[in-house]
């Protein structure tokens, strides 16, 4: 079965970009799996491998799609990078479908990271980061009120998020330590970014400390796993 499926998911791999092009809706299943003799569970299973490798989309109740998938964006663990960056170094066009900033009582782990204790004001920063016009990453940046002020709007912030701690604030974010987890499906900022219902995301916990180790930024960025890759090289 698993052969099959290989050999009609490598059949229709050769038809993109041959007789379907991005954007073409394919036949419907009957005639797919009559034109490629197998039964239709293994064309649908053969399409759900393409749907996962991110160059066919299903749409239930409409048909299944050609997309040009996006390439993939390698990141070295032991460097920091913004988001923004991480897409432009793929020659990506970067932009931001919606931003969201309010304050709130910090949260008890919250709190624990950025040395607050929970109550405490903070300013919480949530952003949509997009590829050539597809959401990729979700951010959610949490900042002590009191490094902040006044000073933090909507109307006056855009662009890199480190940049503006270093021009605006007068602090380098120089250091951080991260997490990787994988969120359950549940949660509510991966429900933004799933593209479909194989696609899995990254989320890292990060707290970003300026140049005299103080921590001044708490991010959870909730990253499209086929999108972002993260390596780091081990020795022993």
């Amino acid at each position: 079965m698993q052969a099959k499926q290989a050999f009609v998911r490598n059949r229709l791999e050769q038809m993109i970009g041959t007789r379907f092009q991005v954007g073409d809706k394919l036949p419907s299943e009957p005639d797919m799996a009559r034109e490629l003799e197998v039964s239709r569970e293994t064309f649908r299973a053969a399409v759900k491998l393409l749907e996962q490798e991110g160059k066919l989309r299903v749409k239930h109740g409409v048909g299944t799609f050609v997309v040009r998938p996006l390439p993939t964006i390698p990141s070295p663990l032991e460097k920091l990078f913004s988001i923004g960056s991480m897409i432009r170094s793929a020659r990506l066009e970067e932009g931001e479908s919606r931003m969201a900033l309010r304050e709130e009582g910090c949260p008890p782990e919250t709190a624990k990271a950025l040395g607050l204790a929970p109550g405490d004001p903070v300013i919480v920063l949530e952003r949509i980061r997009t590829a050539n016009g597809e959401p990729v990453a979700f951010s959610v940046n949490t900042l002590p009120k009191s490094l902040v002020g006044n000073l933090f709007s909507e109307a006056d912030f855009s662009g890199s998020l480190l940049s503006y701690f270093k021009n605006k604030l007068g602090h380098k974010l120089v250091t951080v330590d991260s997490e990787i987890a994988v969120p359950l499906p549940t949660d509510r900022y991966v429900q933004q970014l799933v593209m479909n219902p194989n696609s899995t995301v990254l989320l890292m916990k990060q707290l970003h400390y300026d140049e005299g180790n103080r921590p001044l930024l708490y991010s959870l960025d909730y990253l499209r796993n086929d999108v972002f890759t993260f390596h780091i090289r081990r020795t022993l």
